[in-house]
């Protein structure tokens, strides 16, 4: 169990970014579920063990901030987005795929008002918090999920004919989630946002212009909804910003220098 003392909110020297290898008897368990031949209580209790196992490997090696390893996630950002109101995931072609990879594609798309519908990660942070010596740590995507990869046409312009009015909701949102990890006993909550990392890349910016977008403008217009949808985090929780070029099965989606976003990642950093 967490003690106040082991409960510090600040970042660590060291921590695991979130993800970590599935055991093999989760990665069956997996399979087991998708094909009806495990109940939801039956992969739940295997994803508690692996928790519990990961967890422990974490404190045993001194880490000060343990995560579940995303053991019950299937998709990084796709989870969580799903589960907003107003928001579906769709297969996408289109997308730039991971270098080597022919696996599917998709896309977060907004096709109605966004709203927070229901609990999302609360269950399953309570439980880590609860197995945890340490701080633990919850993870989220950032809102440039919701538009970074589809651009404007994966926004529904019958819902939002103004994109000023879906960041204000997905910041009310984002509020409640985090509103609710904090009561949970969140102190420490981890925003992933790849987008950054990506508008460094030629490839992804060819294709955000082609779009209609502008890589220049689009790093700012994503900082200003991450921050929105911060703004009201609760008292004593600390926020940090995690960004890649992307890791699925040991590839990789983008590349370059941080040259084109330097700056706007700096006010951003400065700000959570």
């Amino acid at each position: 169990m967490n003690t106040p003392d082991s409960q510090t909110a600040s970042p660590k020297r060291a921590e695991v970014v979130g993800s970590l290898l599935r055991p093999a008897r989760l990665v069956e368990a997996r399979q087991r579920a998708a094909s009806s031949a495990l109940d939801a209580a039956g992969l739940r209790e295997v994803e508690d063990a692996c928790i519990r196992e990961a967890v422990a490997k974490q404190e045993s090696i001194g880490l000060q901030v343990v995560t579940d390893g995303e053991f019950r996630r299937t998709w990084w950002n796709h989870d969580f987005m799903g589960k907003l109101g107003g928001v579906e995931v769709r297969e996408d072609p289109s997308a730039l795929p991971f270098v080597g990879s022919t696996d599917v594609r998709l896309t977060s798309r907004v096709v109605g008002r966004v709203h927070h519908a229901r609990p999302i990660m609360v269950e399953d942070f309570r439980f880590l918090h609860t197995v945890a010596n340490v701080t633990a740590k919850n993870c989220l995507p950032a809102p440039a999920m919701l538009y970074y990869r589809g651009g404007r046409a994966a926004i529904s312009k019958e819902a939002y004919p103004d994109l000023e009015q879906l960041w204000i909701d997905v910041g009310r949102a984002y509020a409640e989630e985090i509103r609710q990890l904090h009561a949970a006993g969140c102190t420490y909550l981890q925003i992933d946002d790849t987008s950054h990392a990506f508008l460094c890349d030629e490839r992804f910016r060819a294709s955000v212009r082609a779009r209609g977008d502008d890589p220049d403008t689009l790093p700012g217009l994503l900082a200003d909804a991450l921050n929105l949808a911060i703004a009201e985090r609760p008292a004593g929780m600390t926020i940090a910003m995690h960004t890649c070029r992307g890791n699925w099965k040991s590839t990789w989606m983008a590349e370059g220098g941080y040259e084109p976003v330097a700056a706007r990642v700096k006010v951003v950093v400065a700000s959570v």
